[in-house]
Parts: C-alpha cells; structure tokens; sequence
C-alpha cells in the first residue's frame, strides 16, 4: 500500500473513532442527567453530518432536555439523520409527521418501520392497511400487523384487533394470524388478495393509553367517521442512541430515566382512592411493570376522606413528566404534582 493511501486511511479512522468518542460522551452525559452537557458534545457532530449525533439532537428537542422544546427543529434533525440512513431516526420522522396530520409524506416512513418491525408503526399501518387510507385496502396484513403491534404491548391495538373482528371472515383471520406468525419469525410475504366487503365501521387512526392530564389520551377512541378528521398523536421513542461507526461497535445506550432523589419538589400522583387497601395494590402492580419505578418511594396521602398514592420525589418538573409518561405506557393514569 502507497504510505500516502495508508496515512489517508489512518486518518479517516481516527476521525471516526474521535466522532465515537464525542458521540458517546453525549450519551453518558444525557444518562446522567446532564442533557446540556450531552447537547454540546452533539451539536457540532450533528452540525457536521454525523448521524447518530443527529438522531440524538433531534431527541433532545423533541423533549426539551437541555434545549427547549422544539418539535420543527426535532422534526428536521430527524429528516438529517434518516437521509443518511438512520433506522431510528426515520422511525421517529414518520410518526411525528403523521402527529402533525402530515398523513400522506408520513407513509412512506411508516410503511419501512412497519417492515422492520416497529410496533408503533404497525399500529398505524395496519389502521391505514384496513380503512384504505393512503394504502390499498388488504385485511389479511392489517389483522397480521395489528396482531403484532398487540403482541409487543400496543395497548389500542388490542381493542383495534376486536374491531376487526367484527367484520373480516374466519379465512381473512386466519391467514392474518398466519402472517403475523411469519413477521414474527423474520419472514413476511405478501398476503394475496382476498375478497372483502366494505366495512361497516373503522378502525381509529390513532389511539394512546388513558390519561389524567389534558393532553391525555383515551382507553378506546371512537370510531373515525371521517377521512380527513386529524388523528390524535402516537407515542414516539425517546431514547437517546449511542453512535455507531465502522472502527467499534457501539456500547448500548440506557433508557435515560428520572433518577431517584433523596429531595426533590415533585411527585407523581398514581391515582385517589377512597379505598385505602387499593392504593398499595396498585403501586404493587405498577411498580413491577414500570422499570425503575421501585426504586422510588411511594407515599399514601389521606385528603378529604381519599387516599393518593404519590411517588417520588424528583427534583425537575422535566423529570416528573418522563417518569409519569412510562408509567401512562402501561395503562395507568398518572399527574405530576408540585411539592
């Protein structure tokens, strides 16, 4: 090899391996809390192209963590880091644009994640799948997708599955539940047609667990009874991810979570109960589900004859909000309130 070519690829490793380096101390900042610190490592790795620092910026956006919340400005570090091929990245992309009702530049996106398996986009693509909106109608992949987005824990997916029901044959479920099976196995053919009647009801476009906050979803939505009616916002990943490039392989970045504080100003309230045996059930319950949830202490309040089941404490506000949205992910409401 020519010294020149040698000292060129040298060069472009190094460069990479120092772009890992920077990419990854984001990461550890981001898990320890220090999101501004995390930010600066990123931006200029962003700035010059890197995808990782891209999708991870877009994160920290997209939640306000140690920039404010920008949703424009997530969207389009987003688009960056998935031009470039950025799995994660691009599943983000699809479901905040199909959030903002971009439901026709959403699809393409939504369709790949769907393919590679996302959950989420599953959901909404065998919605799309099964209505015939923005894709051909095909019953068989919708109840195939569906039953897989239900099978990773989709919770609305469950209640879009009992829809279905109602109105595709013995057959058509059949040779869903066929389908999922081979998705599920990492081989997923395309499912002929089969012969289908319109339906007489739809399936909701788009559905979160219940919630007490205004911005909370419902259990089961109605019924879309229009095509162009808005569809509520689906749950995004927010994860940040650790780099990866050609020299290493990269370390698996944690959840970023609340961690537990000795003090703090806010709580998260789980739910009132007259019944004062039901609150320590249903912390028993949550806090097998939720992960790291026990490690926070959980405080019985009696107000006005109820008794409220408030963990914590946390020291930011931005912290409640991230612990309560993981609790919502199972199906239990939950507050953040000021101490």
């Amino acid at each position: 090899m020519r010294p020149f070519l040698a000292g060129a690829i040298a060069t472009c490793l190094l460069s990479a391996t120092a772009a890992f380096a920077d990419v990854k101390s984001g990461v550890d900042a981001w898990n320890q809390g220090d999101y501004a610190g995390a930010v600066a490592e990123w931006r200029p790795l962003a700035i010059s192209g890197n995808s990782d620092a891209q999708f991870n910026l877009g994160q920290a956006y997209k939640l306000g963590r140690g920039v404010p919340v920008d949703l424009p400005v997530a969207l389009e570090w987003f688009r960056k880091a998935a031009d470039q091929g950025h799995e994660k990245a691009a599943d983000n992309l699809g479901l905040m644009l199909f959030q903002q009702g971009r439901r026709e530049e959403s699809m393409p996106y939504i369709k790949s994640s769907a393919d590679r398996g996302d959950p989420r986009a599953q959901y909404v693509y065998a919605t799309a799948l099964f209505n015939g909106d923005l894709a051909p109608r095909d019953w068989v992949r919708a109840y195939a997708l569906m039953t897989r987005a239900s099978q990773a824990g989709v919770a609305q997916a469950k209640s879009s599955l009992a829809l279905m029901d109602q109105h595709i044959s013995e057959a058509q479920r059949r040779e869903g539940l066929a389908l999922a099976s081979a998705i599920g196995n990492g081989s997923a053919p395309t499912s002929p047609a089969l012969a289908q009647t319109e339906p007489q009801r739809r399936v909701p476009a788009a559905a979160e667990t219940p919630a007490v906050a205004t911005d909370g979803p419902t259990d089961r939505p109605p019924v879309r009874k229009s095509r162009n009616r808005t569809p509520p916002p689906v749950q995004v990943a927010t994860a940040p991810v650790a780099p990866s490039v050609p020299v290493a392989p990269p370390p698996a970045a944690a959840k970023p979570s609340p961690k537990p504080v000795t003090a703090g100003r806010y709580r998260v309230q789980l739910g009132a109960f007259r019944e004062q045996g039901r609150a320590p059930a249903l912390w028993k319950s949550v806090s097998g589900r939720v992960s790291g949830l026990s490690a926070f202490q959980p405080s019985y309040v009696v107000t006005n004859g109820f008794t409220r089941l408030l963990v914590g404490p946390l020291a930011t506000s931005a912290d409640a909000q991230s612990l309560c949205s993981r609790i919502k992910q199972t199906g239990t409401p939950c507050v953040v309130q000021g101490m």
